[in-house]
């Protein structure tokens, strides 16, 4: 008798073809030639994300034939010196070497200047040079600080664009510091670009259990009764890393945590976890419902704001004995944030009145990334208090994972309860499957023309909406945060906020990765 086949036993390459099928026509895959262009190749995001995830993509097969990779930026440097920079975060693999040649082989640097419009011309020249007489599709990825968009962009546009192929542009975060400068930069970008030739990049999106979190609210009946007020009594989305800002902390203090990861991250996952269904997954269909929810939220008070900054623990080692302000490239005095929970509140009909409670920091106690549903208390209690609320987890980081906190009978003689979990750790249910990097999913998107999980401007609008308000009151008051020391959990004014809105935290259980038990 025949088997069955197991869909997760499919080998690589078997998965690798079909994905592609998915993306390309056959003839995009093989005949059109793609080019693209990092802008800014020598910075840190280049080598550290862009480089390795090109190479990735580029090794499995993933990206179509006839694809050339170029560098741009400032400094004179060779594509020997980018090679250098960028192998040790490229993963390469005993075996790899004639892939890896073949990739070095499709890869070329310029050096020029972002303001000047012949660096751009010379630009377009070595675009030319590389698909001659072909009608090559060009993506650009604006790897740069903000200061330069302006500049950059009137020269793409100007100079670089193909005159018959698609052109893309991907425009990195931070965009804007507050909705007058957000709004200014997307009227300028707008004025050169239309908005399907522009991918505003938040690689949040393209975290796997991020974009489980429409499958699991819209492909399961189970979920569909119980996602409203009725029954759910608190939403928590987390971010936590437990290192604090040394080496970037000069940039990390023109933005803080709420630019950082608040505003952008947590708030994207917070639509996902409270949108209405999609009338499909076309991309607009799914940003439109990110919108509808956006507009329901209020700016934020400062009365639902718990602000942090990390000190020195004395009795840590390393990096932990120093303060945010013991980084030298800190001002002294600084009232930047390295923490911050907020309360926001969806006033519409299926959340009013549900607190969904935003909280990062670092510094902190465990790295983590969550997305935490706790239900309300089951009515008519019948077991002596003996019950905790259930929850829902999406752990988004690491060691990604599904589970469901809930009560159970303890097994034997006594008649008792105990928490337990209903448990999908992806390591143990999917052993033999690489979930592939954030930045692999969004780039391949890009090639694609897939816009689902990057930020239209509309979102991006409502998102500044939201927080500039308590942006400029905290900057323009100087308002203090609070000490919390390096490696605890932040100031315990932020665990009296949750409580004070209506999480419960019973003490009684953790999850425990069963990968590592």
């Amino acid at each position: 008798m025949s088997s069955v086949p197991n869909p997760l036993s499919r080998t690589r390459s078997e998965v690798f073809r079909q994905l592609r099928r998915e993306l390309y026509d056959e003839e995009d895959f093989r005949q059109v030639p793609h080019i693209f262009v990092i802008m800014g190749a020598s910075g840190d995001l280049a080598k550290k994300k862009i480089y390795p995830t090109l190479w990735w993509l580029f090794k499995d097969k993933l990206l179509p034939e006839e694809t050339y990779f170029v560098g741009f930026a400032r400094s004179r440097l060779t594509m020997e010196d980018i090679r250098t920079a960028s192998l040790p975060y490229m993963k390469v693999k005993d075996g790899d070497s004639e892939r890896l040649s073949a990739f070095f082989s499709r890869n070329s640097y310029l050096s020029g200047r972002y303001t000047e419009a012949d660096s751009f011309i010379q630009l377009q020249s070595h675009l030319d040079s590389l698909a001659p007489g072909a009608a090559a599709n060009h993506l650009f990825y604006l790897a740069l600080p903000p200061s330069v968009y302006h500049e950059v962009t009137n020269n793409i546009r100007h100079h670089c664009m193909s005159e018959e192929g698609w052109n893309r542009v991907i425009v990195e975060k931070p965009f804007g510091r507050d909705l007058q400068s957000s709004e200014e930069l997307s009227a300028h970008i707008s004025s050169l670009f239309t908005e399907d030739q522009i991918y505003r990049i938040d690689h949040y999106l393209g975290k796997e259990m991020v974009q489980n979190l429409m499958v699991l609210r819209f492909g399961n009946r189970i979920f569909g009764p119980i996602w409203n007020r009725e029954s759910v009594a608190c939403v928590v989305l987390t971010f936590k890393e437990p290192f604090g800002t040394q080496g970037r902390g000069g940039y990390f203090d023109d933005f803080g945590i709420i630019r950082d990861v608040m505003q952008n991250h947590l708030l994207q996952m917070l639509t996902l976890v409270a949108m209405e269904k999609p009338t499909s997954t076309d991309p607009d269909d799914v940003r439109d419902e990110k919108v509808k929810v956006l507009k329901c939220i209020a700016p934020l008070a400062l009365s639902d704001v718990v602000l942090g900054q990390y000190v020195g623990n004395s009795e840590g080692e390393g990096e932990a004995k120093l303060g945010y302000q013991d980084d030298s490239t800190v001002p002294k005095g600084s009232c930047t944030a390295t923490f911050a929970t907020a309360v926001l509140y969806v006033h519409n009909e299926r959340w009013e009145g549900v607190p969904f409670v935003l909280r990062c920091g670092k510094a902190l106690n465990e790295r983590k990334a969550e997305v935490r549903l706790q239900f309300t208390d089951v009515p008519g209690d019948i077991f002596s208090s003996q019950c905790q609320r259930n929850e829902l987890v999406v752990r988004v980081q690491p060691d990604e994972a599904i589970y469901a906190k809930m009560m159970s009978k303890k097994p034997g003689m006594y008649f008792s309860t105990e928490e337990t979990e209903l448990d999908l750790t992806y390591r143990s249910r999917y052993k033999d499957v690489k979930l592939p990097d954030a930045y692999e999913r969004l780039i391949l998107d890009v090639f694609g023309g897939n816009q689902m999980h990057f930020v239209r401007s509309d979102e991006l609008r409502e998102a500044w909406r939201i927080f500039t308000p308590i942006l400029h009151q905290i900057e323009g008051e100087k308002i203090q945060p609070i000490p919390y020391t390096y490696g605890s959990r932040g100031p315990k004014e932020a665990d009296e906020l949750l409580k004070r809105v209506g999480f419960h935290y019973g003490g009684t259980y953790k999850w425990v990765d069963p990968h590592a038990v």
